[in-house]
């Protein structure tokens, strides 16, 4: 077994190289080439994921700050509609204010105008009364005591409803 056989390892080394070169011409150049373009396929994924996740990067950075821009647009809006709604409130309250003003003095001038006319009324009233109780007196004309007696019977008949003198 541990014998030397020089012939057998000449024929042994012989096949080897020649295996070797057939391998090297023909199995070697499209294994290495598999693989380099196994590599390269594999590097171009990676480039095409790097390239992918900075643009994704970029789309989310971009975003956020669309988001950020919409934000500020809407707290825009809140406090423009809240302004709207203040102003249209004042404008509301100025209004109902001036309204009521208005209704204020038209109570206000009707009362008056009632005022008077009940003034006016009550005048046309002693006038009535004064000239009624002056004819009693005339057509009775005997003494103050007889005149004061006269008027009061007028008066006590004035207060009851439908009693005259």
């Amino acid at each position: 077994m541990f014998d030397l056989n020089f012939g057998l390892f000449v024929w042994t080394s012989i096949v080897f190289l020649a295996l070797l070169g057939i391998l090297w011409k023909f199995a070697w150049g499209p294994i290495l080439g598999a693989v380099e373009a196994r590599e390269k396929g594999i590097q171009g994924t990676l480039d095409r994921a790097a390239e992918e996740r900075a643009e994704a990067a970029r789309l989310l950075a971009q975003h956020k700050e669309q988001m950020a821009e919409a934000r500020k647009q809407v707290q825009e809006m809140v406090a423009g509609a809240r302004e709207a709604g203040e102003r249209i409130r004042s404008e509301i309250e100025a209004k109902a204010r001036e309204e009521g003003d208005r209704l204020l003095e038209r109570a206000r001038s009707e009362i008056e105008r009632e005022k008077e006319q009940a003034v006016e009324t009550l005048r046309r009233e002693c006038v009535e009364l004064a000239l009624s109780a002056a004819s009693k007196l005339l057509q009775r004309r005997l003494d103050a005591e007889a005149d004061r007696k006269i008027v009061e019977d007028y008066l006590s008949a004035v207060r009851r409803p439908g009693a005259e003198a």
